[in-house]
Formats: C-alpha cells, sequence, structure tokens
C-alpha cells in the first residue's frame, strides 16, 4: 500500500541577522521567496500535502504561499521540537511520513528529498536524518551511529567528546518520520538544555532508545543543505542555484558563451543549438526552441515563447511575446504582448505601446513581415502577412496583408530658417 506523505516547512523564525524590517522567509532566491522555494520543491517532490509553521511576521509569509499550504501557529520560540508540535493536530490519525523542512533552506533538490523519502520507507526506518559528509565539521551536530548503522545520537559541537568531535558526519537539520512514532515521542521530549527549548533531534534519540529503527540518508551535493541567515548568505546561495540551473541547459546542449553572466530562471526550456551571449536574463515560464540566437543584454520575461531559429539580439526585450519560426529582433526593440510571424524582421528601435494607463492589449504581426526602424505599434493592432512598415512610422490601424503602411509626418525644409 502506498505511504502518504505529508512535508512541514518550520518558517516561523526571526531572522535577526537578515537586518530588514521583512521575515527572513520572504526574501528573494533567484526571483522566489526562500519559503516559497521550499515548498514548491517539496510539492514537485511529489508531495501535495503541506503544513507550514509561521510566527515571526506570519501575515507576510501567509500572503506569499496563500492557501497553497495548511498553517500551524508558533507563538514563542521554543525550538524545532516546540514547532512540530504545533502542526500536531494536522497530523493526528495520518499514516505514513512525515519530512521535516526549513523554510531557510532553500536549494534542496526535488530528487534528493525523493530518494530520502524512498530510503526511509524501503527500510521502515521510524526516523531517517539527512547528513553530509564534511572534512571540516567544526560547528555542526555531529551523526553518532552504532555499529548497525542506527543512529544512537546527535551531538551538538559544544557537547561532543574530543573522539566524537573527528566525526565527519553532520546534521543536515531535515527529517524524515514515521507520523504515528513521531507523535508519540514528542510528548516525551523535554527543555533539558539551557536554552529551555524543545529540540527535534531528542526525538530520534527516544525512538532510539524505545528499539526503534533510526537511520541516515547523506546528501551527495552538500550545497543542497545551506541555509540563509544573513544577506551574504544569500547572494551565495543565488551563485550557486543560477550556476546549478546554467549547468543543466549547457548539459542539455544549449551553449552559454558566459556562464557567469548569464540569468536563467526556473522552469525554463531551451532547445538544443541555441546560443546565449553574455549578459542575457531569460525569466521563468519561458520555452525557446532549437538554434536560436539570444543576447548580449538581452530581457526574455514570463510567459515568451520562441520557435526554433529564432534570434533575439542586443538590448531588446520580450514579453509575453510569442515568436515564430526564424524571426528576428536584432536590437534595441520592446515587443510585448504580441505575436510575432515566422520570418518577419523588427527594425531597430521598435516597441508595442502595448499599456494605455488602464489595459494591456495585444499586436499581432503576419509571416514574413518587415518592420522598418523606429515604428511604434499602438496596440490593439495587427499587420497583416507580407505587410512592410516604412520605418518612423506609428501604426494605429490595422495594415492588410502585403501592404506598405506609412504613418509620419511629410518632410518639411525651411532655407535659411536657422540664420534667423
Amino acid at each position: 500500500m502506498k505511504q502518504e506523505v505529508i512535508a512541514i516547512v518550520l518558517a516561523a523564525g526571526k531572522g535577526t541577522r537578515m537586518k530588514s524590517e521583512k521575515s527572513k522567509l520572504v526574501h528573494k532566491i533567484y526571483g522566489k521567496e526562500l519559503v516559497k522555494r521550499v515548498v514548491e520543491t517539496a510539492r514537485k517532490s511529489g508531495i501535495e500535502d503541506i503544513i507550514t509553521v509561521v510566527g515571526y511576521k506570519k501575515e507576510q509569509v501567509q500572503i506569499v504561499l496563500g492557501d497553497t499550504v495548511k498553517y500551524a501557529y508558533q507563538e514563542e520560540m521554543l525550538g524545532t521540537g516546540h514547532a512540530v508540535m504545533q502542526a500536531e493536530e494536522l497530523l493526528k490519525g495520518k499514516q505514513g511520513k512525515v519530512v521535516v523542512l526549513n523554510g531557510d533552506v532553500p536549494i534542496l533538490r526535488t530528487e534528493t528529498i525523493k530518494k530520502f523519502v524512498q530510503k526511509s520507507i524501503k527500510h521502515k526506518e521510524s526516523a531517517t536524518v539527512l547528513t553530509a559528509i564534511y572534512n571540516n565539521p567544526t560547528g555542526y551536530g555531529r551523526i553518532v551511529r552504532d555499529i548497525g548503522g542506527n543512529i544512537t545520537g546527535i551531538i551538538e559541537e559544544k557537547d561532543a567528546t574530543d573522539e566524537q568531535k573527528k566525526i565527519q558526519e553532520i546534521n543536515a537539520g531535515i527529517y524524515c518520520f514515521d507520523i504515528q512514532e513521531l507523535l508519540k515521542a514528542l510528548k516525551k521530549i523535554e527543555p533539558n538544555n539551557v536554552q529551555k527549548e524543545y529540540y527535534l533531534t531528542d526525538v530520534v534519540r527516544i525512538m532510539n532508545e524505545e528499539g526503534l529503527k533510526t537511520g541516515a540518508f547523506i546528501v551527495e551535493d552538500n550545497t543542497e543543505i545551506l541555509g540563509v541567515n544573513d544577506k551574504m548568505q544569500l547572494e551565495l546561495l543565488t551563485k550557486i542555484l543560477k550556476l546549478r540551473i546554467n549547468q543543466y541547459h549547457m548539459q542539455n546542449g544549449v551553449t552559454i558563451e558566459d556562464i557567469d553572466n548569464t540569468y536563467i530562471y526556473d522552469d525554463v526550456e531551451i532547445g538544443t543549438d541555441t546560443v546565449i551571449h553574455p549578459n542575457t536574463t531569460i525569466k521563468s515560464d519561458v520555452i525557446i526552441g532549437k538554434d536560436c540566437e539570444l543576447g548580449p543584454n538581452a530581457y526574455i520575461r514570463e510567459g515568451c515563447r520562441l520557435a526554433d531559429k529564432v534570434k533575439v539580439g542586443s538590448f531588446v526585450e520580450l514579453k509575453k511575446a510569442i515568436v515564430g519560426e526564424g524571426a528576428k529582433i536584432p536590437h534595441l526593440s520592446y515587443m510585448g504582448d504580441c505575436e510575432i510571424g515566422a520570418k518577419t524582421n523588427i527594425g531597430c528601435g521598435t516597441i508595442t505601446c502595448n499599456y494605455d494607463g488602464f489595459n494591456k492589449s495585444k499586436t499581432i504581426i503576419g509571416d514574413n513581415c518587415f518592420v522598418g526602424s523606429n515604428v511604434n505599434l499602438v496596440a490593439p493592432v495587427t499587420l497583416g502577412k507580407n505587410s512592410f512598415i516604412a520605418a518612423g512610422s506609428t501604426i494605429t490601424n490595422n495594415v492588410p496583408d502585403d501592404s506598405l503602411a506609412i504613418a509620419r509626418e511629410r518632410q518639411i525644409n525651411k532655407d535659411g530658417w536657422n540664420k534667423k
């Protein structure tokens, strides 16, 4: 029988080191709030039932997540164990596994969560801890195991003996528990520490003392478990995430000339043999075909769809643009809320005037059109196929197929005017 899997995302902390009026959890990493990225990663891994524990500035977190999750409230910050306790009512009567994630650990991979949960289920572990191997584990809680692999303890640095400090396997602070065994163990943990807090690590110890099977899953890439405590760490993780995404596309046949200065966000599809020049930004929800050429200094925003062999040149911005095969937008243009037909050429300095101050309107450009330089297309407007738009025109009316459109004032020269 398939086991139910639930996620708890811990998102109640203050994050004072961010030096911000905002909750740490709503700061963005690569265009997406920390907590939202964690929730979406859990969902992409196959977990639909997600509980978010909120506390400090909870309204900000709730605005970001809306009704996509259930909420539990931690009014006092009394430790990770106490945070999970707040979700008890939402776990009652449930059977299966619960994964505990941290809302400020945003670049954990979906594949890691899947393998982590599968390992816990396959080996019938009541508690599975995500761990990592560090050459220099200073500052981290150490994983102590018995000869059978069971975790006998998670020892914090300040409590570790000299021998235990040599252990290189550390606790990543992410757990997978049997739901019912977790609920039982939570009733037994006590704040017997200097901070007077309830530690989730004590749940693992209690389960082990009661003879339940416990284990660990070692993460393959240690950068996945890095957390965000201040803005320097936020910038570091952004760099790691950007590099990871760029490497993914390169491994799938995309040429990126300057990996450090190319910005491709999540959920972008790019066809093979497409070349991306430096300082190009491609936002989420963009699909790009094969053998395209993008940049340098191009900005492709959400909702764009580019067919094969499209050229987008320097200082071009696209927004909700559908671009047909072989079309060219070589330079210095803004094309928003538009459809551009196959083999159409958009001249330098062309813009779609898509916003009248109240509404966004659409521009439709047919196949094989030629739009001259410095043209304003005032939407809503349609250019028929094979139409030719003279340079410097402001087009406010539809242009029929195979037509030339000229919309500019006649030139007048006044001899000797400047001498006067």
